[in-house]
């Protein structure tokens, strides 16, 4: 799969790219970011190798974009875990700390979904978030996805504790938000 970029309103989610490096350096530095999203957040070379492995799409199960606003890194956005025989994904994102309440979770997340199921011919994304992350909740919500339920104790975040999470997913025929 060759990556692509995908633009919703002054957004661009492009690929990935080495001299991101010192703006996601940056972003990691935000205790709530490292406390939900702690991959590659351990030190600068960890960073290097997460854009480098981000930044490549040939293996097909993944595609992870920057997302920037007027040459800005604003936050991240990757559908990964992609099973073309089920036709199914799951998106994970972020934002750093100055661009949160600005609904670009949400757009971003959207985007990712129009494009998976347009393009991939994917029929369900899946999501999950720790239930105290509550900030992820209303990204899901504002970008279509209906909560399904709760997993007890699935997954251990950045704060090395297991968290239940909630799921949500969004089908290829739910009704897509309105763009703004």
């Amino acid at each position: 799969m060759q990556p692509v970029e995908l633009a919703v309103d002054e957004l661009l989610l492009r690929p990935w790219r080495a001299d991101d490096v010192d703006a996601v350096w940056a972003a990691f530095q935000d205790p709530d970011l490292r406390r939900w999203n702690a991959t590659g957040s351990s030190h600068r070379d960890a960073v290097l190798a997460l854009l480098a492995r981000r930044a490549d799409w040939t293996g097909g199960d993944h595609c992870s974009w920057a997302v920037v606003a007027a040459d800005q890194l604003v936050g991240s956005m990757s559908l990964h875990q992609i099973d073309r025989e089920q036709a199914e994904g799951e998106v994970g994102y972020w934002t750093v700390a100055a661009a949160r309440g600005r609904g670009i979770a949400a757009r971003a997340a959207d985007a990712a979904c129009r494009w998976a199921f347009g393009t991939l011919e994917l029929d369900r994304v899946q999501l999950y978030h720790a239930v105290e992350n509550t900030a992820s909740g209303r990204v899901a919500a504002k970008a279509g996805f209906t909560c399904e339920g709760r997993l007890r104790r699935s997954h251990r975040y950045g704060d090395g504790v297991r968290h239940d999470e909630l799921l949500w997913s969004r089908l290829s025929d739910d009704p897509a938000p309105a763009r703004r």
